[in-house]
Formats: C-alpha cells, structure tokens, sequence
C-alpha cells in the first residue's frame, strides 16, 4: 500500500487566510477531523487524546498526571510534596498544543459544546501546571495563552447559547469573559489591555452583535427620545413622547421589571 498522501493533498487544496477543517470517517468506523495545512494535514480523533493514543492507559497525560496527585493525597494525606519535573510539564504543554487544534477545528465546524470540553481541558493544564510545577518558568508559561483560550471558551458558549435562542446568556458570558481577561492583564501588570488586547477586540465585537439580537425594551427607546426632543426644546415631541411612555407603563403588569 502506498504512504503517498498526493492523492488527498491534491483534492483538497489549502487556502491561505482560511482554516481549512472537515469531517470524514475513518477506516475504523469512528469520525475523524482534518486540519489542511500548507505542506500537509493533520487528523484528529473527536474524542479523547486527538491522537488517540492513551498514555499510561489513560485518556490524556494530563489525566494521567491528575490521577498520581489524588494516588499521592491518598496515601500521604496532603498535596505537598507532589511536584510536575520540567520533562513533564512540557509533556503536558505539547498535548495541549493538540487539543488546541482540536478546539480550533471544531469551532470553524461549529461544533460549540466539544470547543467547550476542550477549552476547558486546557484551561484546566494550565491550572495544573501553575500548581505543581516545579520551576517558577513551568508555573508562569501557560499564562500568555490563558486570554485566548478564555476567549475561544466563551466564543462557543455565547454561539452555543445563541443557537438556543438565549441571548441573555450569551451576553453575560461575553462580559463575565471580558472581565476575567482585563482582570489577567492587570495581574500581569499590562497597560491598557483594551488598546492591544485581540481577545478583547474580539470580544467586545461579539458582545455589539448579541446585543443587536436582543429586542430593546420600548420604554428605553421612548426615554432616548424624550430627552433627545427636551435637549432640542421640541416640547409639543416631547409632550406627545412622554404620553406614549405613561401608556406603555400603565399597561405593564405590576411588578413587571423588563
């Protein structure tokens, strides 16, 4: 059997400036994911380890490592002395870099509940990391990417929310998100992260779209206007706004908060 992948590369050909995913069956019956590159691709399992290998038998190192830690808590009754050497942690660091292009994939693809579970394993590294590394350069790499990761997290959660029809939702995620982020680059002592931030860019841009979804209530509206009609001394506008306004709040049902 050949080992050539011409015939692949050739019917399916890059795109620069695109993410260039897709869906197919593998020869194991299971759904697989491809990544075009430039020079090649690359194929990821849908679940588990996106290599789909099991070290240790386990389904990732990370989940590995985190089951040594409750092993040591049990047999010593603490987490201390519990340490990730250097080799280890940059074990976990190139696993994440493959659930990385999982989560990249399968946001382009729209699949917003498994970018959820594989951002969130990330996340969840780097917590690790930043607890039990041995050395303070282990402990502190991680952070530089915790902003994107935040972001692609609520990214799917707000796209997720808004296929349910739940804007709201989607909203809060976006500003509970914009906060974490301007909340990291305050810790990390970084200057006006609004300026340079992309996460945030990225962000805010998603935040005016969900609120163009979300119908304003009618009383706002009318309030904008009357006192845009008191500003510019319309009084006869304004008198005729102020009593659509009375109308639209008598016929509110009482307690009725918007």
């Amino acid at each position: 059997m050949s080992l050539d992948i011409d015939h692949i590369l050739n019917g399916w050909p890059f795109k620069p400036g695109e993410v260039n995913v897709r869906r197919i069956l593998g020869e194991d019956g299971r759904e697989k994911i491809q990544l075009r590159l430039d020079l090649g691709l690359l194929q990821m399992n849908t679940t588990g380890r996106p290599d789909g290998r099991r070290p240790h038998g386990f389904d990732s190192l990370l989940a590995y490592h985190e089951h040594t830690l409750e092993e040591h808590t049990a047999a010593h009754g603490t987490q201390d002395g519990f340490s990730l050497d250097e080799g280890v942690c940059e074990e976990l660091r190139t696993e994440g870099v493959m659930f990385y292009h999982r989560y990249l994939a399968e946001f382009v693809l729209g699949d917003y509940e498994s970018v959820q579970r594989d951002t969130r394993r990330n996340l969840r590294m780097f917590d690790f990391c930043a607890a039990y590394a041995e050395e303070e350069y282990d402990r502190f790499i991680c952070e530089q990417y915790r902003p994107y990761v935040l972001m692609m997290y609520a990214r799917a959660r707000a796209r997720s929310e808004i296929r349910k029809s739940r804007p709201k939702r989607a909203l809060a995620v976006i500003r509970r998100t914009i906060g974490e982020i301007k909340a990291l680059h305050e810790r990390f002592e970084q200057e006006e992260p609004d300026e340079s931030s992309m996460e945030l860019s990225v962000l805010r841009a998603l935040e005016r779209e969900i609120q163009s979804l979300i119908p304003q209530d009618p009383r706002l509206r009318l309030k904008k206007q009357l006192r845009d009609a008191i500003r510019d001394e319309r009084y006869e506008d304004a008198a005729d706004i102020r009593d659509r306004l009375e109308k639209i709040t008598r016929g509110r049902p009482h307690g009725w908060e918007g």
